[in-house]
């Protein structure tokens, strides 16, 4: 039986069990088709919330409850008492020293911070701390007698629940500075993985309120907003005994297969997933900057996908960005001789094709710095591809030209520098400044350039679009009346009927009455 036919076979049996358990099932609602439905349903046979989506009947129930004195609706955190010890070498130490008189006493502040053996082994089961000869045996800071440190260390949750309040004042000499926390915190921005979202954001939070109480900041949240980052992806490969291979022992064949560098043997090629060193998936970093460089490590991993999405590492994608960075590398370097000084005033007039380029210059400023502004990185990097592109083909034939060209030139290397630092640093150089690009501000479109003359109006008749026309911007409402009524669209929409009104939204839309 084909898929297809195996769905269709599967929903009838199912909706057949309905019936003969004397449920109602409404066919004219659903449609079979080719792929199973993972979305979001909704509920049927179930009174009053038929029809609702989940949250949505969630939401009802809890309201019909509460309106019969059944319950309340609450939001219900699943927190439990938190034990903070290990049985580790790492993490930071407890710093309390057991007495067999005193009883636990705090390691005295001038001993603090208790730091971490390094001659510590790892060659019995158990806490290294615990059978370290030495590290523990220590005196009581009370009674001179014979103590132990505690061996456990803490939670690692422990130390980034609260780093971000004393990264505000780092060399005080207190937990933290109330009054340099109060001034940089909350953080405007948080950026993470998605597994942060449910146990390092929550334990910050309840640091933060904890260290409120205790007075030593002022603040009610530690983040002001969070930005979760897809992962790192790659295909996965195991040998014909299952082992797991790491990319650099793999060789890919003409015809799709894969092989073992070394032996020739087979491999097993996986679906790609997160890198993780227990499927030994990763790449070397040292040797994809060895070989590429780190910028285009970094113009890579911008440009392949959304920030919010997986990256998807491949040797032809970081073998593109590499081109990329050269092709950019000779374009500004080729063109050098023939740019004007560094500093010379822009020309009084522009031939059309040097206006058309300021134009997309400054168009890509204003958007690239948008993208960057919502974290649209591959969109950004989009935009310095076509400016490129634009660049390639202009043709620079007078000095009003030329200085066009060293606009674009500066403007490319500036948007640049966050993404190809190194590059971006070298090429301002070359292009004749003698400061560090990293302190140039930040460029400013001119709303001349970013400004079209023409506007696309879109036409609908009866709400329905049925047409566009380009016009001059800031046209007059009869001119755009006229010319919306003209197009052929628009004409068979109205059917020979006349207008009863024309509203008109300047430089947006028109829509037709009739």
């Amino acid at each position: 039986m084909h898929r297809t036919g195996a769905l269709q076979a599967a929903a009838r049996y199912v909706e057949s069990q309905f019936l003969a358990a004397g449920l109602v099932v409404a066919s004219e609602t659903y449609e079979i088709g080719e792929e199973a439905y993972v979305g979001e349903g909704k509920l049927f046979n179930s009174d009053f919330m038929n029809g609702m989506a989940v949250a949505e009947a969630i939401a009802a129930a809890i309201e019909r409850l509460e309106d019969q004195g059944g319950g309340e609706g609450r939001v219900q955190y699943r927190l439990r008492d938190w034990g903070i010890s290990r049985q580790r070498y790492w993490g930071c130490p407890i710093p309390i020293i057991h007495c067999p008189d005193c009883g636990m006493t705090p390691v005295p502040d001038q001993d603090l911070p208790v730091e971490l053996p390094e001659d510590i082994t790892f060659d019995r089961p158990g806490n290294p701390l615990a059978h370290h000869p030495t590290w523990k045996h220590v005196t009581c800071p009370n009674c001179g007698a014979k103590a132990e440190r505690d061996t456990d260390t803490m939670d690692t949750f422990v130390d980034s629940s609260w780093y971000f309040a004393r990264f505000c004042s780092p060399r005080a000499d207190r937990p933290v500075a109330k009054e340099a926390v109060d001034y940089w915190l909350p953080v405007d921005q948080y950026i993470g993985g998605i597994e942060h979202a449910i146990l390092h954001l929550l334990y910050s939070r309840f640091f933060v309120r904890a260290m409120r109480q205790t007075g030593h900041l002022g603040i009610d949240e530690p983040f002001e907003g969070l930005f979760t980052q897809g992962m790192v992806c790659h295909e996965t490969y195991r040998d014909e005994a299952g082992n797991w291979l790491f990319p650099d022992q793999v060789d890919h064949q003409p015809d799709g297969t894969a092989i073992q560098s070394d032996t020739g043997a087979p491999v097993r090629v996986g679906r790609s997933e997160s890198m993780s060193k227990s499927k030994r998936n990763t790449v070397d970093p040292a040797e994809i900057i060895g070989t590429y460089g780190a910028d285009t490590a970094r113009w890579f991993m911008l440009s392949d996908s959304p920030p919010d999405r997986d990256l998807e590492w491949t040797d032809a994608g970081i073998e593109g960005a590499y081109r990329f960075v050269q092709r950019l590398w000779r374009l500004i370097q080729d063109g050098l001789a023939d740019l004007p000084p560094v500093g010379s005033p822009p020309p009084e007039t522009s031939g059309e094709a040097a206006t058309a380029l300021r134009r997309t210059t400054h168009k890509t400023v204003e958007a690239f710095t948008d993208d960057l502004e919502a974290f649209g990185f591959n969109r950004a990097v989009a935009r310095l591809y076509e400016l490129a592109n634009e660049v390639s083909a202009f043709q620079a034939r007078d000095a009003g030209d030329r200085w066009v060209l060293r606009e674009a030139f500066e403007t490319f290397t500036r948007l640049a520098g966050p993404m190809m630092p190194h590059l971006a640093e070298e090429l301002w150089q070359r292009l004749g400044h003698d400061n560090l690009l990293v302190d140039e501000p930040w460029p400013v479109a001119d709303p001349i350039f970013t400004r079209d003359d023409t506007v696309t109006v879109a036409v609908q008749v009866n709400g329905k679009v049925r047409a566009t026309v380009t016009l001059p911007r800031d046209s007059e409402d009869d001119l755009v009346r006229e010319a919306a009524l003209a197009e052929p669209g628009v004409r068979r929409a109205m059917v020979d009927k006349p207008a009863r009104r024309v509203i008109v939204v300047k430089n947006r839309i028109v829509n037709v009455v009739v």
